[in-house]
C-alpha cells in the first residue's frame, strides 16, 4: 500500500495538526503565566510548547517523505479543544487532560499504521505518545503544586535556585524576592519529582 492512499497518512495530517494547535494554545497560557509573574511555569510551558513544535516538524517531514512530489491538500475531518481560559489553575489541568487525549489518539495512529505496514510512521508515533503521556504528568504534577499551595513550599529543604542569577538557597520554602537580583517567586525553578524533571 502506498503511504498517499492509507489511513495513516491522513492521521500524520491529523496529528501534524493537532501538534500546532497544541503549540498554540500552550502558547496562549505561556502568555497568561508570564503576565502573572509565573516565569518559571511560563518557561516550562514555552518548552514544552517547544517540544510540540518539533512532534509536528517530525509529522511534516514524513508527509513531505510520501511518495508525492507536492501535497496541495489533505482533506480530513480533525477536532481540536479550544477549553482553555484565562483561569490559571484550571489551565493546568486542561492542559494535562488534552496531552492525554493526544496519547490515546496517538496509540490508535500507532496501531493502524503498523496494520498497514508502516512500521517506522508507527515508531514515530509511538514515540510521541511517550512524550505526551510526559507532558500530562508534567502539567498534572504543577497543577497539583498550585492547588495545594506548595509550588514554593516543601516538608523538607530543597534547593531553591534563580534561573535569572543563579542563587541557589535550601530551604522549606523559597525566598520571597531573590537577595542576589531582586527576582520575585515566581521566577523561582519548580521542583518537580526526578521522573519530570527536564
Amino acid at each position: 500500500m502506498k503511504l498517499k492512499d492509507s489511513q495513516t497518512f491522513t492521521n500524520l495530517a491529523r496529528a501534524f495538526a493537532a501538534e500546532c494547535a497544541a503549540r498554540t494554545r500552550y502558547e496562549f497560557c505561556e502568555y497568561g503565566f508570564r503576565s502573572n509573574g509565573y516565569e518559571a511555569i511560563a518557561t516550562l510551558i514555552d518548552k514544552i510548547a517547544y517540544q510540540e513544535f518539533n512532534h509536528a516538524r517530525m509529522l511534516y517531514m514524513k508527509l513531505q517523505d510520501s511518495e508525492m512530489k507536492q501535497i496541495d491538500n489533505i482533506d480530513f475531518c480533525l477536532g481540536l479543544p479550544f477549553k482553555e481560559k484565562w483561569d490559571l489553575l484550571s489551565n493546568l489541568q486542561l492542559l494535562s487532560q488534552d496531552e492525554a487525549d493526544e496519547a490515546k489518539a496517538y496509540q490508535e495512529f500507532e496501531k493502524i499504521a503498523r496494520e498497514e505496514g508502516f512500521v517506522e510512521i508507527a515508531d514515530l508515533f509511538a514515540m510521541i505518545r511517550d512524550v505526551e503521556i510526559r507532558h500530562s504528568k508534567i502539567f498534572q504534577e504543577v497543577y497539583n503544586q498550585m492547588k495545594d499551595k506548595k509550588l514554593y513550599k516543601r516538608a523538607k529543604e530543597v534547593a531553591w535556585i534563580c534561573p535569572a542569577c543563579g542563587y541557589v538557597s535550601f530551604a522549606k520554602e523559597a525566598w520571597q524576592t531573590c537577595p542576589l537580583c531582586q527576582a520575585k517567586q515566581g521566577y523561582c525553578s519548580l521542583v518537580l519529582p526526578d521522573v519530570l524533571h527536564f
